[in-house]
Formats: C-alpha cells, structure tokens, sequence
C-alpha cells in the first residue's frame, strides 16, 4: 500500500493497463511530454513511447473521432478532453457514435474508450472548465458515466473503465485532485462500475453524494451527529447506471432522504436519483426526498463561485428540514 494523492493513483491506473495490454493507448492535448495539464499522465510517454503515449492538436473533435475508429480496429483508447466543458466540440463523436457503436452493428463492434476528463468547482478556473455535464452524459443510453471521490476507487474504476468493451466517461474533480492522500494499493485492482458505496452508517437519513461533494455530505454528517441526527452518507461513485438498490435499502433504514449534486438543479442525477426512490419506497418515506444543487443559472465567474457552489451548510440545512418535516 502506498499513500496516493488522486492524481497519482490515476496515473498509476493508467501505467497498469499500458503494461497489461499493448492496445491500450493514451492521447490528448499535451499528455505527452508534458504530462498533460494536471500531470496525470506524467512520466507515461517515456516509459511507453511516443506511439502509446501522444499529444493531439486541440481538437476534441478530432480526439474522440480519432477514438471511435481505433475502437473499431481492436484498440482501447483512452482519450483526455482537457476539461470537460469542451466536450461539447465532440458530442457527435460521443453520443451520435461511440454510445450507439453495439447497438447499430447488432453487437459485431464495440467502443472500449474511456474519455477521462477534469471538471469540478471551488478552484477559480476560467469560463467553460468548471461545468459538471455529468446529467448530460448520463442521458445518452449506451454510456457509463463513471466519477470517483477518492484515489482508491480513482484508481480501481478506471482499470475497469478501460477494460470495459463499451464506452465510458471517466469524470475527475479538479478540486479533489491533490486535497488529500489515502492508501491505495499499488497491485492491480478492480472496482465495480455501477456500485455505490456506504461511506457512513447510520439511521436517521440518508444523504447521496457524488465527487467532491460526497466530502461535503461528509461533513454535514459530522455537524449533525453534534445535533443527535445520525447521517448515513451514500457515494454513488457511478451515475450512469445509478446503483438504485444501494440507495432503496438505504431508504427504507432511514426514512428520509437528501440528494446533493454540484451541477445545477434542472435535469440533474439528483432529479433522476429522487424519482427512483419515490417510485420504488414512497411508502417507507416520512418526508418528501429533498435536494442540494447549484441554481439554474450558467456558471459564475470565478469571484463568484462560492456563493454559487452548494456547501456542507446546505446539506446541514436541508437535513433539518427532512427531520423537521
């Protein structure tokens, strides 16, 4: 065991399945001999060479375009979109192509791409960097939208999301890149792909999260037990499948329910995540399941951002309600 940072153990996924098959390539804009733009591919280009290892114009379109015809040739590519608000300049590539690969070719091909990318607030980026498009990802059938919220599962979800023979989005929150360290294990390992995890149990209600804002459910657990509200935090680690099993069980233990996402309020996971719990165990709710998200606003500019961004406080304050309902 080894104590990572997530980059580091991103990087360490990656250096894995570069030694564990030759057809795995990595491609981005500067990944190369720079390492890419938060260094997660540092180090790789020279241990594996410039055919495995390689930058690409700035191109997202050409990135992922490129993608979808390796995947078609017996490659598993793993591309970067340098922060994922640029996606939108491949959106043809990802939904119109790679995500429909299986199903128009009556299973004869498939699309094994991980386009793994930065997003995530509470770090001042520029316009475009910080905008979480997880919801938009999640409705495209044919999509697994993978996020992590520690180095450990960084690293055993992307193994998995590389061998996996159908396309998956890899989303790394920018302001949980180096904000702590953890033991992770430095043989290969797997995490499943569409599998919460209970990061904390209790019994009073339940709080989803997922990304950075799992710490944040975290914390506002913490800030409750001073207040005798015993908190179980849910981390969905997968949006696209939602593990809606973990979550029911969870549910019908606590009776209540939070959901908190980052992104803003309108057509988000947490949306999608509070439907599934009223449709499947509205008889063992005791109040409505009640949201966290960001307004329904474009993302602010940076001297702005933590007024906009939910926070722990929010979470706290929404938990009360539930209780006091």
């Amino acid at each position: 065991m080894a104590q990572m940072t997530m980059i580091q153990a991103i990087t360490d996924a990656l250096r894995t399945e570069l030694k564990n098959d030759e057809n795995v390539l990595v491609f981005g804009e500067d990944v190369g001999q720079n390492g890419g733009v938060f260094r997660a591919t540092e180090g790789l280009q020279e241990e594996f060479g410039e055919e495995r290892v390689f930058d690409t114009p700035l191109a997202e379109s050409g990135i992922i375009g490129m993608s979808v015809g390796l995947s078609t040739q017996g490659f598993r590519p793993v591309p970067e979109i340098q922060f994922f608000g640029f996606v939108y300049e491949a959106m043809d590539a990802v939904s119109g192509q790679a995500a429909r690969m299986r199903y128009r070719s009556g299973g004869r091909w498939h699309a094994p791409i991980t386009i793994r990318s930065p997003f995530g607030g509470g770090v001042h980026t520029p316009e475009l960097h910080a905008d979480s498009l997880e919801g938009l990802m999640a409705q495209q059938p044919g999509l697994k939208v993978v996020i992590p919220s520690n180095p450990h599962d960084a690293k055993g979800l992307l193994i998995s999301a590389i061998r996996d023979n159908d396309p998956v989005i890899f989303l790394e929150h920018m302001k949980l890149y180096r904000s702590f360290r953890e033991e992770v294990s430095e043989d290969e390992f797997t995490e499943e792909i569409g599998k919460a995890k209970v990061k904390r149990e209790g019994k009073d209600i339940t709080l989803i999260a997922y990304g950075a804002m799992v710490h944040s459910a975290l914390k506002a657990a913490e800030e409750l037990e001073k207040e005798d509200i015993d908190a179980e935090v849910i981390d969905l680690r997968t949006v696209s499948p939602i593990d809606v099993e973990t979550i029911v069980e969870s549910v019908k233990k606590t009776n209540r329910a939070v959901v908190v996402q980052e992104a803003q309020r309108q057509a988000g996971i947490a949306a999608s995540v509070v439907s599934e719990i009223q449709e499947r165990a509205i008889l063992h709710l005791e109040a409505p399941v009640l949201r966290v998200a960001a307004p329904d606003t474009v993302y602010p500019f940076s001297q702005a951002e933590e007024v906009w961004l939910p926070n722990y406080e929010d979470i706290v304050e929404k938990a009360k309600q539930s209780i006091n309902f």
